[in-house]
């Protein structure tokens, strides 16, 4: 049984989707719809711009949307479809980019709202307030104490739980600094500071999560084909209400990704596709789950190997 997947910002590359875009008229037109949407040559960006300026939250989201739906629209023209897959998941924003495929959203609705959404984000905290340490090497729950230690009376919270041995906190600069310290003396393999212009994931987004409630309450939401497994759930959802909220819901709360890939592999998945830029995702399903069969598929290679 499979399941595609779609990746979060990070993921970003000048040049990518080039090659899918001159391989497949499908996958040049998501290029040119998600311009149109924009009003701007977002692809040109993407293909010959400067990397600073494309990893900007508000270019990323909407950059990393288009790379992974136009990468869908090249396997749909080799025969293969979405619904050939049990159930669809993104890594934040890549929620987004699962919901479009699954047919839930326009992509020109999630482009827009990836621009909304990168920019409230980015908007909701000023630029040096916040910070995203990854800490490697202590569970969730060892993370979640550290983070509760490190907050004090600021803001510290466990943002993404990527896998068993990865997790990222959020929130006021100085306290997650303290969390990388408190890491360190708990035995963490690493702990880093992430080079990110804001405290995603985490209570300091409220504003923005107030600015998607408002996007997201004029656009049009459908049944997905198949069911989209939700970061703040970690199960699939298919009632447009629920998407609507739990979009909403997952501005300020954690990316449950190890839970995500966890629960699809009770449901019976064996096999998951990487559908877009890179391949972060993989690496960590691999270490959630050995016994998933991964592909990262961003190429027109990536593509014809899967008829090999």
């Amino acid at each position: 049984m499979r399941a595609m997947v779609f990746p979060g910002q990070g993921a970003q590359a000048i040049g990518m989707g080039k090659d899918l875009a001159d391989a497949y008229p499908a996958a040049k037109a998501v290029f040119d719809e998600v311009d149109d949407a924009l009003g701007e040559k977002l692809s040109a960006l993407i293909w010959e711009g400067d990397q600073d300026t494309l990893t900007l939250t508000a270019n990323a989201q909407p950059a990393l949307m288009a790379t992974s739906l136009a990468t869908v629209r090249a396997l749909e023209a080799e025969g293969f479809s979405v619904d050939q897959s049990a159930f669809v998941a993104g890594h934040s924003l890549g929620e987004y980019s699962a919901l479009a495929a699954a047919g839930a959203l326009t992509v020109a609705d999630t482009a827009r709202l990836l621009r909304v959404r990168g920019q409230a984000m980015q908007d909701a905290v000023p630029v040096g307030v916040g910070a995203m340490a990854a800490l490697l090497g202590l569970d969730y729950e060892t993370v979640t104490a550290v983070a509760a230690e490190a907050a004090g009376d600021e803001v510290c919270e466990a943002a993404n739980d990527n896998d068993p041995g990865q997790v990222v906190v959020s929130g006021h600069k100085a306290a997650v600094e303290r969390a990388v310290e408190l890491a360190k003396e708990k035995g963490a393999k690493r702990a880093v500071l992430l080079p990110v212009s804001a405290p995603f994931h985490c209570s300091l987004m409220a504003p923005a999560a107030e600015r998607m409630k408002e996007a997201l309450a004029d656009v049009q939401i459908s049944a997905p084909v198949v069911p989209v497994v939700s970061n703040v759930r970690a199960e699939g959802v298919s009632a447009p209400d629920d998407i609507r909220d739990l979009l909403v819901q997952q501005i300020t709360g954690s990316v449950r990704w190890r839970e995500s890939v966890a629960w699809m592999h009770s449901q019976g998945v064996n096999e998951i596709w990487e559908v877009g830029a890179g391949k972060a995702l993989s690496g960590m399903i691999r270490r959630i789950e050995r016994s998933i069969s991964c592909a990262a598929i961003g190429t027109p290679e990536n593509i014809a190997a899967l008829n090999a």
